[in-house]
């Protein structure tokens, strides 16, 4: 599969935290992606993306937290993470970038 511009709008960035790296290590990658996204456009973007197979897809929703900024209520924005599981041996190196 070829890489369209709609892809890129899908997947934001790689999300690099500990619990990301320990998911890793069971073969899956965390995303950050589009609000707006569903499991089946995040799954054709990562295989274009990369040239990868995916196994799975699954999604979560982080509600953003309410903090004080210099006194003034803030609040932070929600986040959709995807957690992809890839086949057997296909690995993708998120250090790198896209």
């Amino acid at each position: 599969m070829s890489a369209k511009a709609e892809h890129y709008d899908v997947i934001r960035k790689p999300i690099i935290t500990e619990k990301a790296t320990m998911a890793s290590e069971n073969g899956a990658i965390v995303f950050e992606v589009a609000m707006d996204s569903n499991k089946p456009m995040i799954k054709e973007a990562v295989e274009a993306l990369f040239g990868v197979k995916v196994k799975a897809v699954n999604t979560t929703i982080t509600k953003g937290k309410v903090k004080r900024f210099r006194g003034a209520l803030g609040k932070r924005k929600d986040v959709k993470k995807a957690y992809v599981t890839l086949e057997e041996g296909n690995t993708i190196d998120v250090t790198t970038g896209l």
